[in-house]
């Protein structure tokens, strides 16, 4: 029987860069690997081996996926055996805290031909400049979709009624707790819940609250308090002692858009565009704060701002998305040079090795 897989982004292209999660996801491990060579050298291949391995040994995993890569993976974590692997390349470079202790790094480079390489400089060099200038101008259109969001914020926040917003919140934090405690200090884990990626808003609600008992669905517009709801809850939670996934905004990491606590089976999330679910199952809850807290008729009153606020925001996060495809195809251009230069029986003997590593954890794991 396959174990269960936890899919999410550690890392994403955003409105402030790119900005990366990973230290929060990978603390607490025993071993992890960290990969280095450059594009084409079997990073993301290698680890979906090991993930299809494990998972079908029964063991859960989970997966971080590539936010610049539709088809790629960032890394992978065996929870029950205090393993992970992760692409440690640029942007989301990974310092170790303990080399050789429980940090390893993991050269792929060995297996290239660096002659051929050679050969070829010229080409891979321009290739690499190009890609940084794609990702660049995604990051600043996307900046500016930034922009345009905060005035469609601004909008409707100054028709928030705050005192009814945190009626709401207080209530809602009574309602999940019902002044439970965990005797413990509770572990917070910091993810993407979503991204931006070449293909557009990509994101795993559905996979990670398959199986909770209890989902809240956040509606509400931009700037009626969605994110600082959040934020209390999750807050809550971990002053009572709970365990807290919190899943920040692939488009703001400082704006969050999801808190889940598995030990209380329950989610809240933003349920808007580009994230917008519907409930479709027992256990499921709208919440609605423009319904809550905002002056009635708002959406009428402001009609034309709003409009146009939005197509100027939504024009920006087309032609990022744009730029992120872009920068893509100009990857896998680079990456067939190291596919040529490449002799993968030697990435082969690495993914051997790993297998050995993980085995030996196996052996000596205390259940």
């Amino acid at each position: 029987m396959s174990g269960k897989v936890l899919n999410y982004f550690a890392g994403g292209n955003t409105g402030r860069g790119f900005y990366q999660l990973f230290a929060s996801n990978l603390k607490g491990l025993e071993r992890l690997f960290i990969l280095k060579g450059g594009p084409g050298t079997g990073k993301s291949t290698l680890m979906k081996k090991l993930a299809a391995e494990w998972g079908k040994k029964g063991y859960d995993l989970e997966i971080i996926h590539c936010s610049s890569d539709n088809g790629s993976i960032d890394g992978v974590i065996i929870p029950q055996l205090k393993f992970g692997i992760v692409d440690g390349t640029a942007p989301h470079i990974i310092e170790p805290a303990a080399p050789g202790v429980i940090e390893e790094y993991v050269n792929l480079g060995i297996a290239w031909d660096s002659q051929r390489l050679m050969e070829n400089k010229k080409e891979i060099l321009a290739l690499h400049n190009e890609v940084s200038r794609a990702f660049q101008l995604a990051y600043d259109t996307f900046a500016k979709g930034l922009q345009e969001h905060d005035e469609l914020e601004e909008i409707y926040f100054k028709e928030m009624d705050f005192e009814k917003a945190n009626l709401l919140t207080n209530e809602l934090i009574e309602q999940i707790f019902q002044n439970q405690t965990a005797s413990k200090t509770a572990d917070i884990r910091h993810r993407f819940l979503g991204a931006a990626t070449p293909k557009g808003a990509v994101d795993f609600i559905p996979n990670i609250t398959e199986g909770l008992d209890k989902r809240y669905f956040l509606k509400g517009r931009a700037g009626t308090g969605k994110s600082t709801l959040l934020k209390k809850i999750a807050a809550a939670a971990e002053e009572r002692g709970y365990d807290t996934e919190v899943y920040h905004c692939g488009f703001d990491p400082k704006s969050i858009d999801m808190i889940v606590v598995r030990e209380l089976s329950f989610a809240i999330f933003d349920s808007t565009d580009p994230h917008e679910y519907f409930p479709d199952r027992e256990g499921d809850e709208i919440v609605d704060l423009y319904l809550a807290a905002v002056t009635p008729g708002t959406d009428e009153k402001y009609s034309i701002e709003i409009t146009e606020a939005h197509k100027r925001y939504k024009d920006k996060m087309k032609e990022g998305t744009e730029c992120l495809a872009k920068a893509k195809a100009l990857h896998d251009e680079l990456e067939k040079y190291y596919v040529e230069a490449m002799d993968f029986t030697i990435i082969d003997q690495i993914y051997d090795d790993l297998t050995k590593e993980i085995l030996h954890l196996e052996n000596n794991a205390v259940y």
